[in-house]
């Protein structure tokens, strides 16, 4: 079952487009990354599948729902984190759960308290007194406090210490396991790469790619340094067509491999190489060499 499903979604602000015909399938269960640059549609979306915003066409399910015309029902089941946390000057930890909880019909106070003392959070503080952290903290326990069947989080980790950043990791992923499922924005390669299942890219309002983090890693291929011999290689020297050289320096090349590494080793073998280094795949590649790919196009 989808948990998210987009249908040519398309939203425009007068002339300008926001989104151009998303089509996006959520499975259930799932650590779901949404990546993109700033300015590249995902909050747009975020604000669509929870109903803030109209699409101009197209449609979105939650739940095997109509997001817009049941959206009271969706929302319900969802815990949601803005990218700008906005709080209440005058909001504490107990305030704020006190105020959701009767929002909700659910007695959040222990849960909320439980978060709070995991996400080291002084519960009396009040907002006007917090750092960007703290607030960032608050938003994400009155987002997660009630447990929700899907968590939707636009760049959760901003203002979060390193430390913070893999407690809050590791609490989505035991969500995670539990059944809900994760969506959540961030234009940070390293956490998507660590924490989801499945990433969609998306560039200027429209879809480039929905897979698989294994299947965006093979297409990165590995990063291969070689250290040539002495008197090689000459400047006319041309590369295996699998193994692609970003950089030469004098006897050092940096290159991407394309093809499968037994071919690599095979090839490698007959060079006059006094070293070379065979490190992993890595998404930070493959997004920026998606992205170069697509302005070439324009």
């Amino acid at each position: 079952m989808n948990v998210i499903s987009t249908e040519n979604l398309t939203k425009r602000y007068g002339r300008r487009t926001g989104l151009a015909g998303i089509d996006l399938n959520v499975p259930a269960g799932i650590v779901f990354g949404f990546l993109g640059p700033n300015g590249a549609g995902k909050t747009t979306t975020i604000r669509l599948i929870l109903a803030l915003l109209r699409p101009t066409s197209g449609r979105v399910s939650v739940f095997g729902m109509d997001a817009w015309r049941e959206g009271p029902a969706v929302r319900r089941e969802i815990g949601y984190l803005p990218g700008d946390v906005r709080l209440y000057s005058w909001l504490t930890v107990k305030s704020g759960l006190r105020i959701v909880g009767q929002a909700r019909k659910l007695d959040l106070m222990a849960p909320g308290l439980a978060l709070a003392e995991q996400f080291d959070l002084d519960v009396d503080v009040r907002v006007r007194s917090m750092s960007r952290g703290m607030r960032q903290k608050l938003g994400l326990i009155l987002a997660l406090a009630h447990r929700p069947k899907l968590l939707v989080l636009d760049e959760p980790t901003s203002g979060l210490d390193p430390l913070m950043q893999r407690l809050l990791y590791r609490h989505l992923r035991e969500r995670s396991s539990e059944g809900a499922t994760v969506f959540f924005s961030s234009h940070t390669l390293s956490e998507v790469e660590e924490l989801c299942d499945r990433v969609a890219i998306v560039r200027d309002g429209v879809l480039v790619a929905e897979e698989s983090v294994d299947a965006l890693r093979a297409r990165a291929g590995r990063q291969i340094r070689l250290r040539w011999g002495n008197g090689y290689p000459t400047d006319d020297m041309t590369s295996p067509p699998f193994l692609q050289v970003e950089k030469r320096e004098g006897r050092d090349w940096q290159c991407v491999l394309s093809g499968s590494i037994q071919q690599f080793v095979q090839w490698a073998a007959n060079q006059p190489l006094d070293d070379l280094t065979i490190g992993p795949p890595d998404l930070d590649t493959v997004f920026r060499r998606f992205y170069q790919r697509e302005k070439k196009q324009e």
